[in-house]
């Protein structure tokens, strides 16, 4: 298409600018569609940013365009968001609404296998993402030890055209890290183990009914099913996450709560998975009393 934008390479961009000879595509039109882009998904709007300075970019070599118009985009700010951690309450809930589910009367067709409870108490004993808790295999658990622990040392992979499988590594190097496992997280292992009779140390600790790594998507939509038919909202895997490193948190400081979710850096745990306790240390009170107050 000569004179009109070359393609982008995303579905994101194309739609909105396909009409258009380059020449239309000026400063103005670039930034609103970002900015509305944003509202809907900052990620979303990040990348199509690159793909559109990309595409101008070209036009810019080939002489069709005098400047590339995201030179002169305002940036895209992120929305800050306050971490949502569940209360021990709703964590009673969450684990009662799976129970029912695992428990209810079944007239046709397999049982639950009650896998969904058992990832679950994992995530919550290990702070580990639901696509590393899927990938934890058998040679990962040192459940005879003094202390037990998992190691988490990969993650699930799911892309378009290729069968699900277990990357040899997570999200990055520092992910990698052997847990100790709090009792509810240990028990819900061995039940695993004792109901899937695996032995094979590569053997995944949670798989499909014929052996193959589960999906985080399918884990994630039974997920909400269950929650949907209980009346409980807001449940995601991520938020368990959150959930973990705000307790740690709490009781030990954002150093340790880092270290256990593999993060590089604390600040990240810190703005991203810790929620704020808005409750100041009520010791001020008796320091403002004792300087302050009316004497007499």
């Amino acid at each position: 298409m000569t004179g009109r934008c070359p393609s982008a390479g995303s579905t994101l961009v194309l739609p909105a600018f396909k009409d258009l000879t380059l020449r239309e595509i000026g400063v103005a039109r670039c930034d609103h569609f970002l900015k509305q882009l944003a509202r809907r998904s900052y990620s979303r709007a990040k990348h199509a940013r690159v793909v559109l300075r990309l595409a101008l970019a070209l036009a810019v070599r080939h002489e069709i365009l005098p400047r590339n118009p995201m030179d002169h985009v305002s940036r895209l700010h992120r929305k800050k968001t306050i971490p949502d951690a569940f209360t021990i309450g709703e964590v009673q809930e969450i684990r009662a609404a799976i129970k029912a589910w695992e428990s209810r009367r079944i007239l046709a067709g397999p049982r639950p296998d009650r896998q969904l409870g058992q990832i679950v108490e994992v995530m919550l004993g290990t702070s580990a993402r639901i696509g590393e808790v899927l990938a934890i295999r058998l040679q990962d658990l040192d459940l005879d030890g003094p202390i037990p622990t998992a190691r988490i040392a990969g993650t699930i992979i799911s892309r378009k055209g290729e069968p699900t499988h277990r990357q040899d590594h997570p999200k990055t190097d520092r992910s990698v890290r052997r847990v100790a496992l709090p009792s509810f997280a240990l028990q819900a292992i061995r039940s695993r183990l004792l109901r899937s009779g695996d032995t094979e140390p590569g053997a995944l600790l949670f798989s499909t009914r014929v052996g193959t790594p589960h999906t985080t998507n399918n884990i994630r939509r039974l997920l909400r099913d269950v929650m949907d038919a209980a009346g409980i909202e807001n449940v995601t895997p991520h938020r368990f996450r959150r959930t973990v490193a705000t307790v740690v948190n709490d009781a030990q400081g954002a150093l340790l709560a880092s270290e256990l979710l593999g993060h590089t850096d604390p600040r990240i745990t810190m703005q991203h998975y810790i929620q704020r306790n808005e409750t100041v240390n009520p010791v001020t009170a008796e320091h403002l009393e004792r300087a302050l107050g009316k004497a007499g």
